[in-house]
């Protein structure tokens, strides 16, 4: 069964400053590319590219711009990408009232519940918890 990533797993990838974060990233995209069995929302490569570029950090940004949008190119060859519909909108706002998910939070779920997706891979949500037929794993626990 496949599972879901956060944007934190696809930032950590290029994130020096948690080098134990970082090889769990590596380990986990790589074997899901072996395997099939990763898929990245399409708000994950939005916020990839915001996180990665962002300019407020003390250390600078952790990629230049053309460096994100080449990572975010490559992340849509080498994953399958899901993208948002009604009723994933919808169901981001169900899971809003029903679990008191911040919107992206609930949006990130609702990519999950609706593709069928058994597992959201992130450090965002409380490891363990089952949200509808979703169980969150914090791969860096």
């Amino acid at each position: 069964m496949a599972a879901l990533v956060d944007t934190n797993v696809l930032v950590y990838l290029f994130d020096h400053r948690y080098p134990k974060k970082q090889k769990i990233a590596e380990q986990l995209l790589r074997k899901g590319i072996e395997e099939d069995n990763v898929r990245v929302p399409h708000q994950a490569l939005v916020e990839f590219v915001a996180a990665t570029t962002k300019k407020s950090l003390s250390d600078g940004p952790l990629l230049e711009d053309s460096e994100a949008r080449q990572e975010a190119e490559e992340f849509l060859h080498q994953f399958t990408i899901l993208y948002p519909n009604e009723n994933v909108f919808r169901l981001a706002l169900r899971g809003m009232a029903a679990y008191q998910l911040s919107w992206f939070d609930a949006h990130m779920w609702a990519y999950a519940e609706h593709f069928g997706l058994s597992e959201i891979l992130s450090e965002d949500f409380q490891d363990g918890r089952l949200y509808g037929s979703v169980q969150i794993r914090n791969p860096f626990d």
